[in-house]
């Protein structure tokens, strides 16, 4: 049994005749015939009276009418749902976003989008890069904003925002007097750092080794202001995004930093090879073509 046989089956109760139910349906009536034989012979019944003028449902066509007029509406709003979506008339969309970079780069996009397309519904989930990119890997997200480097093989994505990654120490810090610090002076720092669910944390690693030292960490945390806080009450010095550093509360000096590596710049992540949603499609069309290339949006 297939639709089509349903909807002829339909058609042919509608206009109680098979040649104005194929004239309807632009199809022959030896062709509604063949269909109809071949469901009755399915079913193992009869469906149609055919010895009167009229062609007349039988009682087991009476039953089967019923549940065929329910099976191709249901049909019908499944058409109509796709093409909802196609046309973003509805959707859903998960995406992971750092909290760090959520109020710096995505509140007008996604007021904008949500102008455009006012049925999608946008969950967003705040978590540090490392653990996004696992989500989306595992498919419990759609998409994620990332710090790059990304996992190619894992993922298709592009690339926006790039920013240099800036010290926050005390106002009164030694190296407050500088317009910038290498960052092979700050090896005999105290370092506070966001958690290991951070990719910046990671490049910060990475770019003190390059330097010949391991940063001494005595403090890790998921609030980038928290880390400000602590900076300014003279408890260290933490390493951030320029963005994020304008931010940045209290009696602090923040600097540029002498590093090659000291930088981050962002990408928006999806998985390889997998089904990307109508919503998704556009979201990621959208977010390229309305993000910066160069920080955040002012």
């Amino acid at each position: 049994m297939d639709i089509k046989q349903l909807q002829y089956f339909i058609e042919i109760n509608r206009f109680n005749s098979f040649s104005k139910a194929a004239e309807h349906l632009y199809v022959t009536q030896p062709t509604i015939s063949k269909m109809i034989k071949n469901l009755e012979k399915e079913f193992n019944v009869t469906l149609f009276d055919r010895s009167k003028k009229q062609v007349v449902l039988t009682d087991a066509g009476n039953i089967i009418l019923e549940q065929a007029q329910v099976i191709h509406q249901a049909f019908k709003d499944l058409e109509s749902q796709l093409e909802d979506l196609s046309g973003l008339k509805q959707g859903r969309l998960r995406i992971g976003l750092p909290p760090m970079v959520g109020s710096s780069y995505f509140p007008m996009i996604i007021g904008k989008f949500r102008e455009m397309y006012p049925a999608v519904t946008i969950e967003l989930m705040e978590d540090g890069s490392n653990k996004i990119a696992a989500d989306v890997e595992n498919g419990h997200l759609d998409l994620g904003v990332v710090v790059e480097p990304v996992k190619e093989d894992v993922f298709s994505y592009f690339s926006f925002g790039t920013e240099p990654i800036q010290l926050v120490a005390a106002a009164d810090h030694p190296l407050a007097g500088r317009d910038s610090v290498p960052l092979s002076e700050l090896k005999n720092e105290h370092f506070m750092l966001l958690n290991s669910d951070f990719a910046l944390r990671n490049r910060i690693m990475e770019a003190c080794r390059m330097e010949g030292f391991d940063p001494f960490v005595v403090f890790e945390s998921s609030q980038w202001d928290l880390l400000g806080k602590m900076a300014a009450s003279k408890l260290g010095v933490t390493l951030l995004p320029e963005s994020i550093c304008r931010e940045v509360k209290g009696e602090v000096c923040i600097k540029d930093v002498d590093q090659e590596a000291m930088y981050w710049r962002l990408a928006i992540i999806w998985r390889r090879d997998s089904y990307l949603s109508h919503a998704a499609k556009e979201w990621i069309r959208f977010a390229e073509t309305h993000l910066p290339d160069e920080g955040p949006i002012s």
